[in-house]
């Protein structure tokens, strides 16, 4: 170590004495050797502090050495300096990635959707037993067996099954002009349903055939109790998982039943759940009968507010030839703006619509059937079309891309003297902007 000091400051004083002269070489060669003994006690300190980490972590060699590449990898091996033992390279992974799972390569997220009910937009059928006389049978159906009337459960209007007798029994809808098949290609089904807490065994079923005018065999049906869904006598079924099946069990309640055929595929909801999707049902259906199983008269079996729809043209598609679509998908409380659970379907396949076409714009319309004031019906119809606007920016669509307007019921589509007309009536449209 002195010889390499002395070397060091040797050449130090005669490369400074060859530029500056000789009176300067005093001076800076005080300053030198203070310097150069001041490195050497850095450089000894940094050596001691290597050797006493070395021994403290186990590690052999503190100097020099080589760095050879794997096996297989390409270019020379090269030399580096070995690092401190609390160094770490921000490139280097851990060896063992259980240990840190924040290495390992992200999975691909799952996207499912359980509730993708879209109802059909034209109306065949609607009841929703308005100006029905309580305790007499209901006005627009007709009864293949049992005894259903009509009743006031709460504050609703039911139909209410009050004995079943053998199957089939219960209630086929009288739809106007409808032949022996009156079920389109595509059409959808909606209904609440009431079940008690504490009736075993008894649901609700509903064939697809009219059995007042049809004769069909009867496994072409769907079974609802208050926590599943069974098709037929194949022994196809969905029940709600179980830590919400113990919460319904002990709690009667409403439920809203959706179903949904296209073509030959069956989907089948309860409230924002799916419950049923068969690819392929080799029946043909042709009409609705709505009946209930293995229930007492004394129990409370009740259903309200049923529609059956046909199959339209997928929205997106009718807002291509027509600037703008038409909905009843989206529904609200009576003589409110607040948007039905049941609701959850159609908006979720506009925002998807507006989400895949960054470039869509539209005026969202609400409009009305003639029941009530004038003045009342168009601050309802605008406070709805905001309401649609508020789900829609909930689920991350821009405010700019919409706005709303109301029409109340100055534009009808149909006539508002029949329930069918008035529900086509109540309706949001999406207009081009």
């Amino acid at each position: 170590m002195k010889f390499i000091l002395s070397w060091f400051l040797t050449m130090v004083m005669f490369i400074v004495s060859m530029s500056d002269g000789h009176a300067q070489t005093i001076d800076v060669k005080k300053k030198t050797e203070k310097k150069a003994t001041q490195r050497a006690n850095k450089k000894v300190d940094k050596t001691l502090d290597k050797g006493f980490d070395a021994i403290e972590n186990g590690i052999d060699g503190i100097f020099k050495k080589k760095k050879k590449k794997s096996e297989g990898e390409d270019g020379p091996a090269t030399e580096t300096e070995s690092k401190d033992s609390n160094e770490t390279d921000k490139d280097e992974k851990p060896e063992n990635t259980k240990d840190h799972p924040e290495q390992i390569a992200p999975q691909s997220k799952l996207v499912w959707s359980q509730f993708d009910f879209v109802p059909g937009t034209d109306i065949l059928f609607e009841d929703n037993q308005e100006n029905e006389q309580n305790g007499e049978f209901p006005g627009k159906w007709d009864l293949v067996a049992g005894t259903i009337e009509n009743a006031v459960f709460g504050e609703a209007n039911v139909l209410y099954f009050r004995e079943t007798g053998n199957f089939p029994n219960g209630i086929v809808p009288l739809i106007k002009n409808a032949g022996e098949d009156y079920l389109p290609d595509e059409f959808t089904v909606e209904f609440d349903a009431f079940f008690e807490k504490d009736v075993f065994g008894a649901n609700y079923r509903v064939y697809f055939y009219d059995a007042k005018k049809q004769k069909k065999l009867a496994y072409f049906y769907v079974d609802f109790l208050i926590n599943n869904a069974s098709f037929g006598s194949k022994g196809i079924q969905k029940q709600f998982p179980n830590t919400e099946r113990t919460n319904i069990d002990k709690v009667a309640k409403w439920r809203h039943i959706s179903i949904s055929f296209n073509k030959r595929a069956l989907k089948v909801y309860m409230d924002d759940m799916r419950m049923l999707n068969i690819p392929n049902i080799e029946e043909n259906p042709t009409g609705i009968t709505i009946s209930v199983n293995h229930a007492k008269s004394s129990d409370n079996q009740f259903v309200r507010n049923i529609r059956i729809a046909k199959g339209a043209v997928p929205l997106y598609d009718k807002f291509l030839t027509d600037g703008k679509f038409v909905t009843t998908g989206i529904k609200f409380d009576v003589n409110k703006a607040t948007i039905k659970p049941e609701s959850t379907g159609t908006i979720n396949y506009v925002a998807q619509m507006l989400k895949d076409h960054p470039d869509l714009k539209f005026s969202v319309e609400g409009h009305t059937d003639s029941d009530g004031e004038t003045v009342f019906n168009q601050k309802l119809s605008e406070e709805r079309a905001f309401a649609v606007v508020n789900a829609l920016t909930s689920l991350g669509i821009s405010s700019d891309r919409l706005t709303a307007r109301g029409f109340g019921e100055t534009k009808p589509m149909e006539d508002n003297a029949t329930s069918e007309g008035k529900a086509q009536n109540r309706r949001v449209e999406f207009v081009k902007q």
